[in-house]
């Protein structure tokens, strides 16, 4: 007899991952890596309708609706929103398998109390009631994270930000500590178009001008201390490989003399420049006990036609495969040798590389931290319950699966909470089929200890949470 849809007992297949669960969900949300918009959290504006909080920035269904046939004006152009919600919703039934079929249909639940089946049939019933839900008030990005039990997140910041939100949101006395995370990209990225344009606006805020590299990690350090006065604990980075390439100092001011004047600028050049400069910064960060993110295996923006009409983060990139092993390796023991590795976790877009992770980890754990080096949750593309249990899997096989720092929504989206439920589900699901198979004491008091500690304490104790 199939069981119903998506019912109390969702993804929990027997009675210790049901008391895992219980003891799990209760616990806070420490949303450590999203990208929600602090200058939204702080103007804090009521949503116009559904549509507006699901498919404003949302790549993940704009991908699926391509995948369904939709034609652009439905996805990123101009079409009402209540034309845009109907489209998806037709999609919605094609999406079995699909982690957002289950996503979207929590979010309908906890958020508006709506149990039906989101499909084109029912697509004007649910418009009609959620945005009823919505016009009764409870949907502003505070009101939202509150209904969510988030205690704690850290947005995505650029060293060029002047981070005006969240000292206005912390002075506004919020309940959920908004806190930015330092994410270099564009300072790295020094064979990208984007490098002059980012430079302009680091100079902007850095109040001179910067002509050499050094005088960069001087902007970059002011930055740093900026960051850290706004309550800073995180950093983030996305390679589609971590390059690990020695350069002399004079061949450092060199590239950065030649991208400044607008030459091009070599592979081998870009590696040995983002090498030191990384190096630079991960030191930076060890010294003042951050937490360094490693997101690795992204090839970005492959369409042309998307990037030329809707711009970066369309839905449009996908997973690289390179080898990443050898200089992931050489660059952490570099910095390992010198007592500067920090806290790092390291993410994997490729599924093939989670082992090269998972045992990569083990090489360079010290008594600093619990597990102080990561390995990152199932990120992105691996964001699905198959993705999920090889990550947990592969880490405990490998490391200390109890030392885990939990999920992160890697979000836009102020109802993208509900997959820290989702996670939860997944998680107490593992550690209750290896009690239920013998693989571990079914002992209730140390298995919901540790689902608590990997929903919320130890990323809290991991970077330094007050």
């Amino acid at each position: 007899m199939a069981k119903s849809f998506m019912n109390e007992d969702f993804l929990l297949e027997n009675e210790s991952a049901r008391v895992i669960f219980a003891a799990a969900k209760e616990m806070p949300i420490f949303d450590w890596h999203c990208h929600l918009s602090p200058k939204e959290i702080c103007e804090n504006n009521q949503p116009a309708d559904i549509a507006e909080l699901w498919l404003g920035g949302d790549h993940y269904k704009w991908r699926a609706m391509r995948s369904c046939g939709v034609n652009e004006k439905f996805i990123t152009g101009d079409a009402p929103g209540k034309e845009k919600f109907a489209a998806f919703a037709a999609c919605m039934p094609y999406l079995i398998g699909n982690p957002m079929y289950h996503w979207c249909h929590l979010e309908l639940r906890r958020y508006f109390g709506i149990d039906e089946i989101l499909s084109e049939s029912t697509a004007s019933y649910i418009w009609e009631k959620a945005n009823a839900a919505i016009a009764q008030g409870g949907f502003t990005p505070k009101e939202l994270i509150e209904k969510s039990n988030v205690a704690c997140l850290c947005t995505t910041d650029d060293p060029a930000d002047s981070l005006e939100y969240h000292e206005a949101i912390r002075e506004s006395g919020f309940s959920c500590k908004v806190l930015p995370a330092f994410r270099p990209d564009k300072a790295l990225s020094i064979d990208a178009p984007s490098f002059l344009p980012w430079l302009a606006q680091m100079e902007k805020a850095y109040g001179d001008r910067i002509t050499s590299f050094a005088g960069l990690c001087r902007a970059l350090e002011n930055s740093l201390e900026r960051f850290e006065a706004n309550g800073c604990r995180a950093s983030d980075h996305a390679f589609s490989y971590v390059p690990c390439a020695e350069a002399t100092v004079s061949e450092l001011e060199s590239i950065f003399f030649e991208a400044r004047s607008g030459e091009k600028i070599t592979p081998l050049q870009a590696d040995k420049y983002k090498t030191a400069l990384l190096r630079f910064l991960a030191e930076e960060y060890a010294s003042r006990g951050w937490g360094m993110e490693l997101h690795i295996g992204p090839i970005r923006n492959n369409s042309t036609r998307i990037f030329e009409s809707v711009g970066p983060d369309a839905g449009c990139d996908s997973i690289d495969d390179n080898m990443i092993a050898a200089k992931l390796s050489a660059f952490l023991d570099s910095l390992d040798r010198e007592g500067s590795l920090p806290r790092t976790i390291l993410f994997t877009l490729n599924p093939k590389d989670n082992y090269v992770l998972g045992s990569m980890i083990g090489n360079f754990q010290t008594d600093e931290a619990e597990s102080k080096i990561q390995f990152g949750s199932a990120w992105w593309f691996n964001d699905n319950i198959d993705g999920m249990r090889e990550q947990m899997k592969t880490l405990a096989n490998l490391g200390a699966f109890g030392k885990f720092i939990g999920m992160v929504t890697d979000s836009r989206s102020f109802l993208s909470y509900p997959r820290h439920e989702y996670f939860r589900r997944i998680m107490a699901n593992f550690m209750g089929e290896l009690a239920d198979k013998g693989l571990y004491p079914d002992d209730r008091e140390t298995l919901c200890s540790i689902a608590r500690d990997i929903s919320y304490n130890n990323a809290i104790k991991y970077f330094g949470i007050k």
